[in-house]
This record gives structure tokens, C-alpha cells and sequence, in this order.
């Protein structure tokens, strides 16, 4: 078996909630692997939940983004998205200009939906452009 990009659209990944909706910069945009970015709206925290097609164990996830501060990813196995529990919490280093990318090793664990929540930015407004979840589909 390959390894697979769980967060993409293309992959069953879909957006479930998002705190916050710019119409030019839509949530939506973090799964959808075509390099357009979700803006967030000010005020934090801000937060948006991918959900996957099944329960899946991922070895990785990746965050592109900019101008966050603190985030934090939470996990939940449940077939609803609810139960989370946190996985990392993480001060970013603030990169002028660029983009910051940042990777977690997670030792095969599993998940059916993964929160990303914005705690806090450099600024009023954060952008991501990318979620990354690497891992293989659980054998039923």
C-alpha cells in the first residue's frame, strides 16, 4: 500500500466546520489541493474540522499557513465529530513574508475527523493554504 494524503478532497476528505468564511478565500480551500488558501475573519480562536471518508491511521500530519501564532490539533475517532482529543499544541515560529510549514510526526494513530484550532496570530488575520494527513486506510 502507498501512502496517502488523507486532507485532500480528492482523497474523500471533506470540510465540516469552519469559525469563519471569506467568499473570496473560502475553508474549502484547505482540501482542495489546487494551492488557493482559507482566510480567517479576525477574533481568536479560530478553528476548522477536516473529516475523512473512514477511520484512518496517519503517521503525519503538515499544516501550510501564515501569520499563526499557537495552533492546535485534536483528533476524534468517533463516527460523528465529537470526543476530540489533543494531539499537539504548538507556538509557530513567525516566518516574514513566507510561509510556515510545519510537520508532526504522529506514530500511526487513528482518526475519522482532525480539529485544527488557530489559538492565536501575529496578526488579526491567518491564512491556510494546506492541511497534510499521511497515512494508509484501516483494515475492516
Amino acid at each position: 500500500m502507498r501512502a496517502t494524503d488523507w486532507c485532500l478532497s480528492s482523497s474523500g476528505a471533506a470540510l465540516v466546520l469552519a469559525t469563519s468564511s471569506d467568499g473570496q478565500h473560502p475553508a474549502e480551500n484547505v482540501v482542495d489541493g489546487s494551492g488557493t488558501f482559507w482566510t480567517t475573519t479576525g477574533m481568536y480562536p479560530q478553528e476548522f474540522i477536516v473529516g475523512f471518508p473512514e477511520c484512518v491511521t496517519i503517521s503525519k500530519v503538515a499544516i501550510q499557513c501564515y501569520l499563526v501564532r499557537t495552533l492546535r490539533i485534536e483528533r476524534s475517532v468517533s463516527r460523528d465529530p465529537v470526543d476530540f482529543e489533543q494531539c499537539i499544541e504548538k507556538d509557530l515560529q513567525h516566518t516574514e513574508g513566507q510561509l510556515q510549514m510545519e510537520e508532526f510526526p504522529l506514530p500511526d494513530f487513528q482518526a475519522t475527523y482532525l480539529r485544527f484550532i488557530i489559538k492565536s496570530g501575529f496578526d488579526h488575520f491567518v491564512s491556510v493554504h494546506r492541511v497534510m494527513a499521511e497515512g494508509m486506510a484501516r483494515d475492516t
